[in-house]
């Protein structure tokens, strides 16, 4: 998810009858939080990135593919997902037909990570991610919480037909 300082207007609760006023900053700088979710466990990975190119994502998705607990994750087809430093990057994928991030759990996170964080000027970037940390802890200490937002019937379903199928890889994809 790209996090920067290019503001969002929020809808925001107020007494009928009084102007709302909202601060809005504009500065194209980014960083970006790279998150993986099993939906079966609600298990929950999360590391800062600088860029969204292969070499940087494939440094935090390789730690991730060491890890045991992990067998696979869905793949959105990014530029980034493409190259060959994460082609060289050992673990199953699931690839989702493009243009469908309905179908990519972790897209449904990456919304509640915004409305927690968008609505608000922040100094610097680095006060955003400060802002965003506690968030990201948050959610990785209640994996219910996560299952419920991310675990949906037909992936539960999914994943238990593949489990099925010993050919089959992987076990539980991540998203």
């Amino acid at each position: 998810m790209r996090l920067g300082l290019i503001g969002q207007v929020r809808r925001v609760w107020v007494p009928p009858k009084v102007a709302v006023r909202q601060a809005v900053q504009y500065s194209r700088v980014y960083t970006y939080v790279a998150v993986a979710i099993d939906p079966l466990t609600g298990r929950l990975w999360w590391a800062w990135q600088e860029n969204m190119k292969g070499a940087e994502m494939a440094r935090i998705w390789g730690a991730w593919a060491e890890d045991p607990a992990i067998d696979g994750w869905v793949w959105d087809g990014a530029g980034g997902h493409q190259g060959e430093d994460m082609q060289a990057v050992d673990a199953p994928r699931v690839v989702q037909p493009p243009y469908a991030p309905e179908l990519n759990p972790v897209e449904r996170f990456f919304r509640e990570l915004r409305r927690a964080v968008e609505g608000r000027v922040y100094p610097t970037l680095r006060a955003k991610q400060e802002a965003l940390e506690p968030v990201l802890k948050a959610w990785q200490a209640d994996p219910e919480r996560v299952k419920r937002l991310c675990s949906w019937k037909w992936i539960r379903k999914a994943l238990k037909n593949l489990s099925n199928d010993p050919s089959a890889a992987p076990t539980s994809p991540l998203a």
